[in-house]
Order: C-alpha cells, then structure tokens, then sequence
C-alpha cells in the first residue's frame, strides 16, 4: 500500500537530511512512528502526503508515484485519499466548527449526498465531544478541542491513508484515549492505513508495529521494516 525507496529530503540551508532507504506498509496496517525530535517524523508524513517532493527516491501510494505527479494532481490525490492531522492543525479561522469538518467537500465538491456527508459530520464531532459547539469558530475553542476539529476533518472523508502527527498532545488522559479509540475504530472499520507520529510509548501496544525513523536513518542497506 506505501512504498518508500532510497528516499532522500533536506531542507536546503538548514542542517537536516532525511534518508530512508526502505519502507513498506502494507493495506490496512496501523503503524506508529516514533524516534527523537527533529528526526523527521513529520517530515516524513509531509511527503506521503505530498506536500513535499523528495530530492531523490521514490514514494508508492497504491499504484500512484506521487513524485511523478504535478502539485495540482497531488492535491487531488491528497483531497480524496488521505486524511491529515498534522501540528499546526490549519483549520480556518473564519470557518465554523462545522464547516471546518466539512472542508474537503466545501472545496472539492460534494460527491455524497449533502445531507449524508453533514450527518458525519455530525457524528464525528459528537464522538469527539464536539456537538455542542458547531456553530463557533475555532478562536472560541481550546487547544484541544481544536485538535479534535482538526481530527474530524481528516476522517470525513472515509479516506484510504490516515497520517498523524501527535493527535493527543494536548489532550488530558480521557480525551485523548477516547480519540484514539475514533481513529483506530475508523481505521478498522474502512481498512484504513493508518501512520501516526507519537511521543507516548504508553499507545504502541495499540499498533500492528512499530517504526523507529532512527534505525531507518542510519542503515546502509535496503531494509524492509518487519
């Protein structure tokens, strides 16, 4: 389902390189990625997504090598297959709690029934506690309950790759376990791939395995992750 070869990335002026000779992740699986900060963790999600282009290497996503494809289409790619919640969370601040779930079908059109796609909605942010304040704006929520918004967008839309980037950090205990109970049920439940960065070794019993990015950053020869 993902295949990365002899990828490389850096970030030009700044003192960072990413290399990752070999990864698979196969249809369905729920990884978690972990390893010390400024690793490249996140930027390793940015270009599974697309939103960075590797300097060398290939990134498989299905059939699709996103590398091939023009910024248009790896937006599409990204609108239709995969569901991010990354850091920063990027919701809109003039948008409704409600319109920032729906904001994929807000820009890249409907293809379900309005009134289908606003019930998950919904129901999303029911699960996520969330019912009550549709109607704000995200300047009235806190940290967390912004993260959940941001959470609830990314699921919207049933999608093939779930990638996610600390989704509990600034939740308390009870509402951090009740997220993930969301995206690891989503995920069964579509057959979702699932990547998540995280921090907290207390949730990596939760995955089908674990990827340490340092030992992929430091290996000389190919190597699949088992």
């Amino acid at each position: 389902m993902i295949q990365v070869s002899e990828l490389e990335f850096s970030y030009g002026s700044l003192d960072f390189q990413l290399r990752v000779p070999e990864l698979a992740i196969n249809r369905g699986e729920k990884v978690a990625i972990v390893g010390p900060s400024g690793l490249g963790k996140s930027t390793l999600l940015k270009l599974l997504s697309g939103i960075l282009v590797p300097q060398h290497g290939t990134i498989r996503m299905g059939e699709v090598e996103l590398e091939h494809f023009s910024d248009a289409a790896r937006r599409r790619f990204r609108a239709s297959k995969i569901g991010l919640v990354f850091q920063e969370l990027e919701l809109i601040e003039y948008l409704s709690v409600r319109e920032n779930i729906l904001l994929p079908y807000l820009i890249h059109g409907f293809s379900k029934k309005r009134t289908e796609i606003q019930g998950s909605a919904e129901s999303l942010a029911a699960a996520t506690g969330l019912a009550d304040k549709l109607t704000r704006r995200p300047d009235q929520l806190s940290q967390g309950e912004r993260q959940r918004v941001a959470i609830c967008r990314a699921m919207i839309t049933q999608p093939e790759y779930l990638l996610v980037d600390e989704p509990t950090g600034s939740l308390d205990s009870r509402a951090a376990s009740e997220v993930l109970k969301l995206l690891f049920d989503q995920a069964e439940r579509n057959k979702t791939t699932m990547l998540m960065v995280t921090h907290d070794s207390s949730i990596l019993d939760h995955f089908d395995r674990t990827v340490d990015l340092a030992e992929l950053q430091i290996a000389d020869t190919s190597l699949e992750v088992k």
